[in-house]
């Protein structure tokens, strides 16, 4: 692995959540091999998770998402909605397809990542995760949300709100493309691909890309191309 670490920026904070011991040993051993990754608190189920999350402000959440007493989408949740200026939470779980992941994601979980992942998807899903620039592993988020969002009977009013412009730029989002790339694939300047992201999010009323993305399959507004 090759560690992308700057001068001037600090390392990405992480907390493990998990009630394996093992699991959270050979998590911490890979994460704190680099550089610019720093291993800041450790939990054994969600409601220490919530705890330790308080008490050091990780950037970085690495959850999973069954854990006894409270599981990794309560934990989020709970997360989510009381600390200020909250981590970003990636959950971790054995089977792609599982529906506890899906709920994990519409929780407000900024993707997620399977414990049979090699090290460098593992490094690379925490500092993608923590630039928010991009949505992590889209085909697999494309994928729980086909099988398993929750169909409004008639589209969200949001839907009608967007521009044309917003529209294409949620589209690139669902792809998994970064604001440079949605600005070459546009042809404008990547100020305004932020712009159209911003106003993507506070139509949808969602707090990062994967939630925006959950929501538009959700309203619909995937299979309308």
């Amino acid at each position: 692995m090759t560690p992308t670490p700057t001068a001037h920026k600090p390392p990405i904070r992480i907390t493990l959540a998990d009630d394996e011991r093992m699991v959270r040993t050979a998590l911490r051993a890979i994460l704190s091999a680099e550089s610019d990754l720093e291993v800041v608190g450790e939990a054994a189920d969600g409601v220490r998770a919530v705890g330790v999350v308080r008490e050091v402000r990780p950037d970085v959440v690495l959850m999973d998402v069954r854990m006894p007493g409270l599981d990794g989408i309560r934990a989020t949740e709970e997360i989510l909605a009381t600390v200020d200026g909250p981590p970003r939470i990636i959950v971790v779980t054995t089977f792609e397809n599982d529906s506890y992941v899906y709920d994990a994601l519409r929780a407000g979980a900024a993707g997620f990542l399977l414990k049979r992942a090699d090290a460098d998807s593992l490094v690379q899903a925490v500092r993608l995760v923590a630039r928010s620039d991009s949505l992590l592993f889209p085909a697999a988020v494309r994928a729980l949300a086909e099988e398993h969002a929750r169909a409004y009977p008639t589209p969200p009013p949001w839907v009608a709100q967007l521009t044309g412009r917003e529209s294409e730029v949620l589209r690139h989002m669902a792809d998994g493309l970064t604001n440079a790339e949605i600005a070459r694939r546009m042809g404008v300047g990547p100020a305004t691909v932020k712009s159209h992201v911003a106003a993507v999010l506070a139509k949808t009323g969602t707090r990062d890309r994967t939630q925006a993305v959950i929501a538009a399959y959700e309203a619909g507004f995937m299979s309308a191309r």
